[in-house]
């Protein structure tokens, strides 16, 4: 029993690395970004009735990860991996549907270059955050694909939060809606691996439209 258990142990140790634990760190809720901050257009959303409850909450994140701004998130993380990080900085940018979602991108990217370097001494500069993020794990030399199926995870994981506090929904249904839609995360992360400007695109309206009415909403919680 105490040779099986070293076994299982020595298995486990091949398996694992600091590298996992790294990316994990990177884009674990508690790292300072102030996603928390922002619901993505979510709260106009919400206000309208388009979400109402937790199937309408799925769908609306599984458009955004196959046809909107998740997906887009996804090809930036990667383009900068591999290509300029200002010129894809630029691009990032000029994508961005609304103010507000051009602040949340520059403000939360600001906030984990600042964070970045202060932990491992890497000076990324000033860059939208699905830029900052593919520019570290090259630095750090992290594999980008799971990087960015836990990037998308943690995007569907913010997105949840916001709505348990304004559907209401509970912590259990929100469980179950990051759970289901788990694997289009890792589908989306292989898709994406080497992708290029011509993969850019969106085509979520609803969502777009909500951002930018999200900026004069009356009454607010969020920042986006």
């Amino acid at each position: 029993m105490v040779t099986g258990a070293r076994i299982a142990t020595n298995t486990v140790t091949r398996r694992m690395n600091t590298d996992i634990l790294t990316l994990s760190q990177l884009l674990s809720p508690n790292f300072p970004v102030g996603a928390f901050a922002y619901s993505h257009g979510l709260e106009t959303a919400i206000d309208d009735a388009a979400i109402d409850d937790a199937l309408s909450l799925q769908d609306w994140l599984h458009d955004l990860l196959y046809f909107g701004s998740a997906q887009s998130d996804a090809v930036l993380v990667n383009m900068a991996y591999t290509g300029d990080a200002s010129e894809v900085d630029l691009i990032a940018r000029a994508f961005a549907a609304s103010a507000e979602r051009l602040k949340e991108t520059d403000l939360q990217g600001v906030a984990f270059c600042e964070t970045v370097r202060e932990v491992w001494g890497i000076e990324l500069g000033r860059l939208c955050y699905p830029v900052a993020v593919g520019q570290a794990v090259r630095a750090m030399d992290l594999d980008p694909e799971l990087c960015t199926a836990l990037y998308l995870q943690a995007f569907i994981a913010n997105l949840v939060a916001a709505a348990m506090r304004l559907v209401p929904l509970g912590q259990v249904e929100g469980q179950k809606i990051q759970a289901a839609l788990k694997p289009d995360c890792v589908v989306i992360a292989m898709t994406c691996i080497g992708a290029t400007a011509d993969e850019l695109h969106s085509c979520t309206w609803g969502a777009d439209i909500a951002a930018m009415r999200h900026e004069t909403q009356y009454s607010r919680v969020f920042r986006s």
